[in-house]
């Protein structure tokens, strides 16, 4: 039998490193909805060759954080409101049957699973750390859709928890009191964990739904 042999290969890709960099920039806003990415502005800036930054890119795209529109160029997505309900009315489908998966015998599992970002959420908010309090949010419902044991509802997660990541940074500044989102996933932890199905199911909805409502006036209505 023939032995395949591969090229050795680095822990992370010089376009990896520069997709993580410009993917933590559109988080942030950094990088504002509607920005025109020039490849060869990056890759000066970067420092490298143009492949990598065309790559890196290339992978943003397939993400769906960046749009290429033919003749013009390469563009960080503009959510709209219609947008923005989508994700949300898709993350409470699919977290929903997370949720149905752990309450089905996982939910001591996932209990477990959700301490570590509860408590990173509740330290940030006591220090006044609003951008820890959205990456903490963001590693809650990572590990929530992970408790339910389902590789294919985690992959399909992947690309609704990247979309939602520029919807935080807005939805946090309608929070004027932080402790208020963390006591929002310590409840939804708790009811996870113990009490009626039912209410993690009420809670877990309406959870979506109030993100959406907080991000309303921020995004506007479509036409406004």
């Amino acid at each position: 039998m023939s032995v395949i042999e591969f090229e050795p290969v680095n822990r992370q890709s010089t376009a990896e490193m520069i997709a993580d960099r410009l993917r933590a920039a559109i988080v942030d806003g950094t990088l504002a909805p509607g920005s025109q990415l020039v490849e060869a502005d990056l890759a000066t800036q970067f420092d490298v060759s143009r492949g990598p930054v065309r790559e890196a890119m290339q992978r943003l795209v397939s993400e769906g954080l960046l749009r290429s529109v033919r003749h013009r160029g390469i563009f960080v997505i503009e959510l709209s409101l219609e947008d923005v309900v989508d994700i949300y009315r898709a993350r409470t489908a699919l977290e929903g049957g997370a949720v149905n998966l752990i309450l089905d015998g996982r939910r001591d599992i996932a209990h477990a699973a959700l301490e570590p970002s509860t408590a990173e959420m509740a330290a940030c908010a006591e220090r006044g750390d609003a951008h820890g309090v959205t990456e903490a949010d963001h590693a809650f419902h990572q590990a929530l859709v992970a408790s339910a044991d389902s590789p294919r509802l985690v992959r399909a997660a992947q690309t609704l928890l990247i979309e939602t990541r520029m919807c935080l940074g807005a939805l946090q500044t309608t929070y004027t009191d932080l402790g208020e989102q963390v006591r929002e996933h310590v409840a939804l932890r708790e009811a996870i964990a113990a009490g009626p199905p039912e209410h993690a199911r009420e809670l877990l909805v309406g959870h979506m739904h109030d993100a959406v409502e907080r991000l309303r006036p921020q995004i506007g209505e479509p036409g406004a």
